[in-house]
């Protein structure tokens, strides 16, 4: 089993099948141990097995007590065409018991669910909290203002957009955006001898995207198999994703949109920013 595990490790990045293989061959000699259950999931969700990613991860929050791969499933959620389960997650998390960096890696991802519906300006002003404009950069400050250039971007505000991208890039010292690509293609540069598939994958693997949330597991580190139910059946955990909505509009009240946006606190000197926290959602929501 251990040695399963190693393997899913080492091959997680590179070959997300191979890993996912070893991790279910993992489960199938130790299946409740928690461990096992956080490397299944988090190489399905690798290897774009959303359900089974969610399942396990369920699984893995349950037997161990923590909440540390919720933006996962929440990502996961988006990727199965489920942007409302997604948001669920985000208004159910109990924000101050959450890691920062879970809790920013989360915040992103409800606010890209909030793009999948349209709601384009809300995503804007979920994303303004005060990790964004602060002098401290953290772990996630980057991927923040990635995520934040991005959406300002989709609502048309590129002059701020290239600013948030430049500062994105200013604080990206492992490379883990592609800010300084999207900076030069905002800027009209194009690189020559680029591989089109290769420029894809980088804006594929952008913040917010189904696949791109960072995993690492808590306690260390196509092959697919039937999920088994005799240790954790999962359909309780699915049943009970929170309130259900529109699945034909996506759309909400909204005083929900301007909800989700309370939940994350005003960045200073920003209000200007922010005309949709007043209660009012921006007009492509209530359209839809």
């Amino acid at each position: 089993m251990a040695r399963h595990l190693v393997a899913t490790g080492q091959l997680i990045d590179d070959d997300p099948a191979e890993a996912l293989a070893h991790a279910l061959a993992a489960r199938r000699l130790a299946s409740r141990i928690s461990a096992v259950r956080e490397a299944v999931g988090l190489a399905a969700y690798h290897a774009g097995e959303w359900q089974s990613a969610i399942a396990e991860l369920r699984t893995y929050h349950r037997m161990s007590g923590a909440q540390s791969h919720l933006a996962v499933i929440a990502d996961s959620e988006r990727a199965l065409g489920r942007p409302e389960r997604a948001i669920d997650l985000f208004r159910g998390a109990d924000q101050e018991k959450l890691d920062p960096a879970v809790a920013t890696e989360l915040l992103i991802v409800a606010a890209g669910a909030r793009g999948d519906l349209g709601q384009r300006d809300a995503a804007v002003a979920m994303l303004q909290v005060p990790d964004l404009t602060s002098d401290t950069v953290q772990p996630w400050t980057a991927r923040l203002r990635y995520a934040y250039a991005d959406a300002l971007l989709a609502v048309g505000r590129r002059a701020e957009a290239r600013e948030w991208f430049s500062r994105a890039a200013e604080v990206d010292t492992e490379a883990e955006t592609d800010a300084a690509e999207r900076l030069l293609e905002l800027d009209g540069v194009v690189i020559e001898g680029d591989d089109e598939d290769e420029v894809t994958e980088e804006l594929v693997a952008g913040p917010g995207a189904p696949g791109a949330v960072p995993t690492s597991p808590d306690a260390g580190p196509s092959t697919t198999a039937e999920v088994s139910d005799q240790d954790d059946p999962v359909g309780s955990d699915l049943a009970s994703d929170g309130p259900e909505h529109d699945a034909t509009t996506g759309a909400e009240p909204a005083e929900d949109v301007a909800a989700d946006i309370e939940a994350a606190p005003e960045v200073a000197g920003s209000g200007a920013d922010r005309r949709e926290a007043d209660g009012t959602a921006e007009p492509e929501a209530r359209q839809r």
